[in-house]
């Protein structure tokens, strides 16, 4: 199933997508309201998610599927980290922005993947909300990413993400990463919430990447998690080494969608990332 976190008059809503049919589980369990919070009720009964939904169904109110407007971030994060140089294009993107490209070729071919911090509650927008570009930065991408939910440390879902990233700061010295990707709006998550035994094999997704400004679209390209060099449970594994992370924290896998050297983000840009079996996450560009 796939799950939303809806705002409305009465507050924030947990619905359930099974197929064309949506239930509004806040209904039938008023202090549900997100995914983590339902994640935690499976963990504790030692069921799945998908478990626990299917028995409040009954109970839940069916309402019209979710639009939007209306969708918020699905579940409350306490910690976004990101895994980088997973994809053979974005080693490549990485060495061409930085003046010590070699670094990035050994990060791609090591044991050890790349992982770093990346968002707080705070800096997570909403579905159709604006991520934002540093006004000290001259050249800004969007990083189309899967991302996994976990909780306790366990896979639980994936959901889409958007790795906001100043590639010019970043290019300048690799040491200066943290202010390249965490800052002010500079993560999205969403729309939903998927569930592993609904997405199936993690590394076999197609994910595609448009950006468009004033109605011209400027880059449209797809690809596949096959790609990707690392599998989910390996960059967990390495996320929760030795690492003590909050009972709900999502790990975006990286990127191998990069738009061409030339290109930077404006104001006012719309960014549209989709991967198959969990949706699109769509959002509009601000300077912050």
């Amino acid at each position: 199933m796939r799950y939303y976190r809806t705002a409305s008059v009465e507050g924030p809503r947990l619905v359930a997508r099974d197929g064309d049919r949506a239930y509004d589980l806040t209904a039938a369990r008023p202090r549900v309201t997100g995914f983590d919070e339902l994640a935690h009720v499976a963990h504790v009964a030692s069921e799945t998610v998908d478990d626990v939904a299917r028995r409040l169904l009954d109970e839940a109110d069916e309402i019209n599927p979710p639009d939007e407007a209306t969708v918020r971030v699905p579940l409350r994060a306490d910690e976004v980290w990101a895994a980088g140089v997973t994809y053979e294009i974005s080693e490549q993107a990485r060495e061409a922005e930085s003046g010590m490209p070699e670094m990035y070729l050994d990060v791609y071919e090591a044991d050890r993947p790349e992982i770093f911090f990346k968002a707080t509650p705070s800096r997570v927008v909403s579905p159709g909300d604006a991520v934002g570009i540093r006004a000290d930065s001259e050249w800004d991408v969007p990083e189309p990413e899967l991302g996994i939910v976990l909780h306790d440390g366990d896979i639980v879902g994936y959901t889409v993400g958007n790795d906001m990233s100043s590639r010019s700061i970043e290019g300048e010295n690799p040491l200066y990463l943290p202010q390249a990707k965490i800052y002010a709006r500079s993560c999205s998550l969403g729309p939903c919430v998927v569930t592993p035994e609904a997405v199936g094999d993690p590394h076999d997704l197609e994910m595609r990447m448009t950006i468009s400004r004033d109605g011209e679209q400027l880059y449209e390209e797809g690809t596949s998690t096959s790609e990707m060099v690392r599998t989910c449970e390996e960059l967990v594994s390495f996320l929760t080494r030795h690492n003590d992370i909050p009972e709900t924290t999502v790990l975006l896998t990286g990127t191998s969608l990069v738009p061409a050297e030339g290109f930077t983000l404006e104001p006012g840009d719309d960014i549209h990332i989709d991967i198959d079996g969990i949706g699109r996450l769509s959002n509009t560009v601000t300077t912050v």
